[in-house]
């Protein structure tokens, strides 16, 4: 997209003057169509002065931009590469940031992110560059983002430059330098195209748009006039053109700035054009959108306070038909780049298009969903296919219909810029929740962790949901299911080593977490039977072997000591009290014997780490010692093994 009808001139030094030399004759004669914006002439100058030989950082540099303001790319990124062979102290990083730019163009996103570090590494107050450090995988994101449109080209499409559609109340209007049969055709030497005029289209039943015509109106321009607005009973139409009152207005620097101005409609023909109040020669104010109830014109401009090359401003219309002063959008919004052709939908959504924000080529489309309060989570890329390598804005959409339109420079098209109807499949932010179903578990038994601490957190570790383990060990929340976003869980209890991890809301309705929580190595004292809730392990009656059932156990207490190879044990073995005092005593040894012969040889445990003792009926736990008579269970109770920790 030409730069002429986008928005401003601003312009950059780009060598340190203290370095450049006598400038050779034909470097100087494109040097003079350069200043003037002769970009096309330029180019033809410049490269001659290349085959005879002259080079120098600014003739790369002016080269350079004059292939990138005129939107080609590929010798854009070309002489950019040359210029940035050069000696990089003394360049501006603008044309870091142009080369980067130029580089994505082509599709060369992995270079192009090298430039934008190094425009960060020079200056990293520059937003263009910093957020490209942190949202690297940004590329990836816009992808997820990505086929919510479909896209297809419209029948009023010429070979010249078609663009900027905008709803009006008997179909559109949009503006061309397409050729009407008028025998002298004023030309642009910035592009080499006829001047912009304004045209009608009528809306087909598919969104098609037919039958261009010029659009009726008593204000003629000599130069160019394009973007529009209209308002809601079609009465008032604001639209852009070039500073012209009497002659054209240039500023201080010798440049013809745009300004905005407003219409009124008598029967099929627009008349008393007039300046709105807050244009200025010095400045550019240009691509006008109203809010859907007419109480608010938003435009860009580059009058002083504006942070890039421009920003997006409102102003309020009184209902005396007088403007507030222009309040600039915020920072969130506007970038140290090109922030431009804002739209407003029916919702209140704001779209506009910027090269400042990452995106996919030089401008992309955006939507703030809340330009009341724009944040970092509610402004996002139309992503794919509205977006593409090259030049994609002035994007308009019917909330109702889901039927709007955009333009785009990208390949492929009729001419140098042209119009795409779009029809939208789903929403930017689909509206839907996920429920998340989770347990907590012992990760060393698997056992179920009651009131166990859980907590939830987005990919900022900003907390969600505190919440708490059931009787059942379970938990459950629900999340907005945001495509692609990121959250954290995290397991707490006492005694228990915390377990987090991160899961990804995709879509699906449904989610399962298990959060396994270690044991902290027990304390000395602590009885491992208890806590890893040993079933009881039982011998045959009157022998020491160690059962198939027990062996389950065991294996548990085997695995403790090998996740804590620090811990020491000690082996504690009962009887309780029928049969003899030196009997149970020894049998009890017998089986604390099998017991830790059974530990070392299976687990391969240091033998250091485990000792123990046969205890007979010596530390019953109840009642039932000798000559009282007890039930079976109560005996039972005293017929035990004790795995105590004696070194943690």
């Amino acid at each position: 997209m030409k730069i002429y009808r986008i928005t401003f001139i601003v312009t950059f030094l780009a060598i340190n003057l203290n370095i450049v030399s006598a400038q050779n004759k034909i470097t100087e004669k494109g040097n003079k169509k350069f200043e003037v914006f002769a970009y096309n002439d330029a180019i033809d100058i410049y490269l001659k002065a290349i085959r005879k030989g002259e080079e120098s950082p600014e003739l790369y540099a002016n080269l350079a931009d004059s292939y990138y303001e005129n939107s080609n790319m590929n010798n854009a990124a070309i002489w950019y590469g040359e210029l940035m062979k050069q000696d990089l102290n003394q360049i501006k990083g603008e044309y870091y940031f142009k080369y980067a730019q130029a580089l994505k163009a082509i599709g060369d996103y992995s270079k192009s992110d090298e430039w934008l570090q190094k425009l960060y590494e020079l200056n990293n107050d520059d937003t263009r560059a910093a957020d490209l450090k942190y949202e690297p995988n940004y590329v990836e994101r816009i992808e997820l983002q990505s086929n919510r449109f479909n896209i297809d080209t419209v029948s009023i499409n010429s070979e010249f430059s078609d663009f900027a559609a905008a709803y009006g109340d008997r179909g559109v209007i949009f503006a061309s330098s397409r050729e009407n049969g008028v025998a002298v055709k004023r030309t642009h030497t910035w592009t080499g195209l006829p001047f912009l005029e304004l045209f009608t289209a009528l809306v087909a039943e598919n969104g098609d748009l037919i039958v261009a015509q010029r659009l009726k109106n008593d204000f003629n321009n000599k130069y160019n006039e394009s973007t529009t607005a209209i308002t809601k009973d079609g009465k008032t139409m604001y639209f852009t053109r070039n500073s012209y009152s009497n002659g054209y207005q240039k500023d201080e620097n010798g440049i013809i700035r745009l300004k905005l101005y407003k219409a009124t409609r008598e029967g099929d023909t627009w008349v008393n054009a007039e300046e709105l109040p807050f244009n200025n020669k010095e400045y550019s104010v240009a691509h006008p959108a109203l809010s859907p109830d007419n109480t608010k014109l938003y435009f860009a401009s580059d009058m002083p306070g504006t942070k890039g090359l421009s920003d997006l401003y409102v102003v309020d219309i009184n209902a005396d038909g007088s403007y507030s002063s222009p309040r600039n959008l915020g920072d969130r919004i506007n970038t140290e780049g090109r922030d431009t052709f804002p739209f407003i939908s029916e919702s209140g959504h704001l779209y506009f298009s910027s090269d400042g924000h990452l995106g996919l080529g030089n401008l992309d489309v955006f939507v703030c969903l809340d330009p009341s309060n724009p944040t970092d989570d509610n402004i996002y890329n139309l992503g794919k296919p509205v977006n593409s390598k090259k030049d994609d804005f002035a994007f308009i959409i019917d909330d109702n219909s889901k039927l709007g339109y955009f333009t785009s420079n990208r390949d492929g098209g009729l001419g140098s810029d042209d119009i795409y109807k779009v029809k939208q499949l789903k929403a930017i932010v689909e509206e839907c929740t996920v429920i998340v179903d989770g347990t907590v578990v012992n990760k060393l038994d698997g056992n179920l962790i009651t009131n166990a601490s859980v907590t939830i957190y987005d990919n900022d570790f900003n907390v969600l949901h505190n919440l708490e383990s059931d009787d059942d060990g379970a938990f459950s929340f629900e999340l907005d299911c945001k495509e692609a976003n990121t959250y954290n869980a995290l397991g707490e209890k006492e005694k228990f080593k915390e377990d987090q991890q991160s899961f990804t809301v995709d879509g699906d309705n449904k989610l399962q977490l298990r959060l396994a929580l270690e044991p902290k190595p027990a304390e000395v004292g602590t009885d491992l039977f208890k806590l890893l809730n040993l079933n009881p392990i039982y011998f045959d009656y009157d022998k020491s072997f160690i059962r198939p059932d027990a062996e389950i156990e065991l294996a548990k207490i085997i695995a403790y000591m090998k996740e804590y190879p620090s811990v020491k044990i000690d082996v504690r073995s009962h009887t309780d009290s029928r049969g003899s005092d030196s009997y149970n005593l020894k049998l009890s040894q017998r089986r604390n014997t099998s017991t830790i012969n059974y530990i070392r040889t299976k687990g391969e445990i240091a033998k250091d780490r485990i000792t123990g003792k046969g205890y007979g009926e010596t530390q019953l736990t109840n009642q039932c010692k000798n000559g009282v008579k007890c039930t079976d269970e109560e005996h039972e109770q005293n017929r035990r093994s004790e795995f105590i920790v004696v070194a943690n």
